[in-house]
């Protein structure tokens, strides 16, 4: 199947078109395998909330000073449209392009952020929020997670670069938020791994993503969740 790739599998962690430029990370390999977890109560259970605006989520996302030193924002790239193969995901066929370009997630109120940490590739953390109607935000990450979980292993042909795809299911942070999804994605490619710890929560009607190095997201979710879903 050909699809066009936007933010796509962008959401599966970093970006399939920037993996080859990224450095080894010893914390995995191309054959684990498993899916996503996920966990919380249906989307119809939770509180009403309104949903956010583009601008009102930017001020929520991470910055420097809640990092910490060392960290440094990366200046946000151009959408990619490279023509996109999925092999050996049957999952992700059935959904289709939408699947692959995360088409699920363009909701028009987002907001994004890039971090390296001591200017490390494979030190990374990159948060992601989502607002609109609990039960749309539901759906749209759940559809992608579901589509990964069928899909402990796949491959991602993207021009004349091959890159090995496995994930690993991982324990929900139960407590936090309404909803809650967790995985390890490892990609493989050029004879090197990169592995990236994805955890998705849903808090009404914000939905947070943060993707990275598996101990830059342990150490930012919390704050990154208590500072996205503010009361004020």
């Amino acid at each position: 199947m050909r699809v066009r790739v936007a933010t796509a599998l962008s959401l599966t962690a970093i970006t399939v078109l920037s993996l080859p430029a990224c450095s080894a990370e010893n914390t995995g390999t191309k054959n684990d395998t498993a899916a996503s977890a996920h966990a919380g109560k249906p989307a119809g259970a939770d509180r009403h909330a309104t949903p956010l605006s583009s601008a009102a989520l930017g001020k929520r996302l991470l910055d420097e000073s809640n990092l910490g030193s060392g960290y440094l924002r990366k200046p946000e790239r151009p959408s990619q449209h490279d023509d996109v193969a999925v092999v050996g995901c049957p999952a992700l066929n059935e959904l289709g392009s939408d699947a692959a370009t995360g088409g699920s997630l363009t909701f028009p109120r987002q907001a994004k952020a890039t971090f390296t940490y001591n200017g490390g590739s494979n030190s990374e953390v990159s948060e992601e929020l989502y607002s609109d109607a609990a039960g749309k935000l539901s759906k749209g990450i759940g559809e992608i997670f579901d589509a990964l979980t069928g899909c402990p292993t796949y491959q991602v042909v993207a021009g004349a670069t091959a890159i090995d795809m496995a994930s690993q299911e991982l324990p929900a942070p139960h407590g936090l938020g309404d909803e809650q999804w967790s995985q390890l994605l490892t990609f493989s490619a050029g004879g090197r791994d990169t592995v990236v710890k994805q955890t998705a929560i849903r808090d009404g009607s914000v939905l947070l993503i943060i993707s990275g190095s598996p101990a830059l997201v342990d150490s930012h979710l919390g704050k990154a969740l208590a500072k996205a879903t503010a009361t004020s």
